[in-house]
């Protein structure tokens, strides 16, 4: 059974885009970090849940 895509309202197509490089789209994303570090006194990141080892994601089991 397909996961939810974390992008768009449909079921994961495994087409990587979630896995892209904020600042340079044609890297792969390795977590370097550059996209949240700055001379900024704050940096904000939307988090849309927290997923537990164990638990499933609940989105993955909605029906369409």
């Amino acid at each position: 059974m397909n996961h939810a895509c974390v992008l768009y309202d449909r079921e994961c197509i495994g087409c990587g885009e979630c896995d892209r490089c904020d600042l340079d789209p044609e890297k792969i994303c390795d977590n370097c970090m550059k996209c949240v570090q700055g001379d900024a006194d704050f940096r904000g990141i939307a988090i849309d849940g927290i997923y537990l080892e164990g638990e499933s994601d609940s989105r993955a089991d909605e029906q369409p």
